[in-house]
């Protein structure tokens, strides 16, 4: 097990044991937490901004990160004051996300063997994520839906990961209380929004530069490097 952050609010924190599993269910988030996907998002961001004549924003980027689809799209017509659909953005960033995402993403080193072994002990596992179900789908090297118990996508819940609906809805799904539950997590307002829906949250470190793994490591629960060497 990855050894715990140390900070002043220890107490506050709760005890968790990746292996062998101290909790009944495991959430996980996708893009950044299993695979490194930041560029290729990064890349769909570029491009959807390319095309309407803005500058790319970096600040937008990292919102549009925590939104579901539908939602960041509201978002955008709203902030950039877009002639655009609503769903005409989500088609675009669809089609443009399983472009990418059909040939180029792989689990991180690790991190299926981790699944497999909880599934193997009788952990439940259910995958968070507001990414799409076709974008997901269109993996050829990650099964997500062979891999996971329960896929929960940003379209089954109203709103995104700055709310806990999604952890709460993947919990209901799994059968389990949340409060048996740990999230796997990259960003700030997931980890917080797990632990809202009285879930442990481990916080896991990615290549994403943006990503303020001071701030997570004050926050979670635990801090994990990588998938590697965990069972």
């Amino acid at each position: 097990m990855s050894g715990r952050d140390a900070r002043g609010h220890a107490e506050a924190r709760r005890e968790v044991s990746l292996w062998p599993p101290s909790f009944s269910a495991a959430i996980f988030d996708f893009d950044g937490t299993l695979a490194e996907t930041w560029h290729l998002w990064r890349r769909v961001d570029e491009i959807f901004f390319a095309t309407r004549g803005l500058a790319f924003d970096e600040s937008a980027s990292s919102i549009l990160a925590t939104l579901g689809f539908a939602e960041g799209a509201r978002w955008c017509v709203e902030t950039y004051r877009l002639r655009d659909e609503v769903q005409d953005i989500v088609d675009e960033w669809n089609r443009l996300g399983a472009a990418l995402y059909e040939t180029s993403v792989e689990l991180r080193p690790g991190a299926e063997r981790y699944l497999r072994a909880l599934r193997a002990s009788g952990v439940r596992l259910a995958l968070a994520t507001t990414n799409n179900p076709t974008v997901l789908g269109a993996m050829r090297h990650v099964d997500v839906y062979g891999l996971f118990d329960e896929v929960v996508c940003g379209v089954d819940v109203s709103r995104g990961k700055d709310h806990p609906d999604i952890y709460l809805e993947a919990a209901r799904r799994l059968g389990v209380p949340g409060e048996k539950c740990v999230a796997f997590e990259d960003i700030l307002p997931g980890v917080r929004s797990a632990q809202k829906a009285g879930m442990a949250a481990v916080a896991v470190r990615c290549e994403d530069p943006r990503q303020p793994a001071a701030e997570l490591r004050r926050c979670a629960d635990l801090w994990l490097e990588g998938w590697d060497g965990l069972c």
